[in-house]
């Protein structure tokens, strides 16, 4: 799911979604008829068949109407027959023309000659927009349901793991941390502070299976001296993107999750999905991606850390 979409919308206000949390927003213009391509790539694909389907029946509808207007512009079509005209615009707008109907006046070829010009006009735009819609590409890319507070390395530090579901090679992978906030200027003027964070390796050469990101929370790190109540105080979220090259179609795939301080699972690790045969053979168990275990259970992380410490330090606790 798209972490910024629009759930649902009145004249006078539009409710929209950025990660886990809504947002009213008023007093902007729509644009409907403005920005019809962005809307075209960004309903769901029933909605938008279901819009193609309701605009093909009303224009061939209104080009039956026009043809009713006409002294039997259509031969072999019964006079007044409303059905009869609007088929024969659905064949003429398709340009399929079985044969059976065909105009037969001035008016009849006037008015056909004008829908077989908008039918091409909308084949070729709802060509493009099919296709447009079906090749844009997208990453499947699998995020942890919770990111994790713990020690790695002797350090207090940030993880979150992540997976390729395609399981195929991601050339020059990158992975960017956002830390972001409500904070008070001097002023007393509220807004949100945007901070990046630095990670232990922030690029990926071949990004295929699961890579595990890591932020050590030191005296450099937003995050220093802060606790679980501190982050829920301040509205605190996480963003992370991450970006790569597919080898396979050589698109560039990009994807984000967003991350609450809800989400965060403090003195909590990553349960190892990674086991190797008895033939040597490395195998991932998937089904235990989002599995975490606490502590004060030994177990190490994902990505080969170390193993559980006691505690974190107080100031990272979370407050019990």
């Amino acid at each position: 799911m798209h972490p910024f979409r629009r759930i649902s919308k009145n004249p006078r206000s539009n409710i929209i979604r950025i990660g886990n949390r809504e947002i009213i927003t008023q007093g902007l213009n729509s644009g409907f008829w403005t920005d019809l391509y962005h809307r075209s790539m960004t309903v769901s694909w029933p909605v938008f068949f279901a819009s193609a389907a309701l605009v093909f029946i009303a224009l061939n509808g209104t080009f039956a109407l026009v043809f009713l207007l006409g002294h039997e512009p259509i031969a072999n079509a019964p006079t007044g027959s409303f059905m009869d005209l609007f088929y024969f615009s659905i064949e003429t707008l398709a340009t399929v023309g079985y044969g059976d109907m065909h105009p037969q006046t001035h008016f009849g070829h006037v008015v056909a000659t004008a829908e077989i010009f908008i039918g091409m006009s909308l084949l070729a735009v709802m060509t493009g927009l099919i296709f447009a819609r079906f090749s844009r590409p997208r990453a499947r890319f699998v995020f942890a349901q919770k990111a994790i507070v713990t020690m790695h390395d002797g350090k207090p530090t940030l993880m979150i793991r992540v997976a390729n579901a395609r399981q195929n090679t991601l050339s020059n992978a990158s992975a960017t941390l956002w830390f972001i906030r409500a904070e008070q200027t001097a002023e007393g003027q509220q807004l949100r502070r945007y901070y990046k964070l630095e990670l232990l390796r922030q690029e990926n050469p071949v990004f295929a299976l699961t890579w595990t990101i890591f932020h050590v929370i030191d005296q450099t790190s937003p995050l220093f001296g802060l606790s679980a109540e501190d982050l829920a105080s301040t509205d605190a979220v996480l963003v992370l993107t991450v970006s790569g090259i597919d080898d396979n179609s050589a698109n560039a795939l990009r994807a984000r999750k967003g991350y609450s301080h809800d989400d965060i699972a403090w003195q909590h690790r990553y349960v190892d999905i990674m086991t190797v045969t008895a033939d040597g053979r490395l195998f991932i168990d998937y089904a235990k991606f989002h599995d975490l275990t606490p502590d004060s259970v030994s177990a190490n992380a994902g990505d080969g850390g170390d193993g559980p410490p006691d505690a974190l330090p107080e100031d990272l606790a979370q407050p019990r």
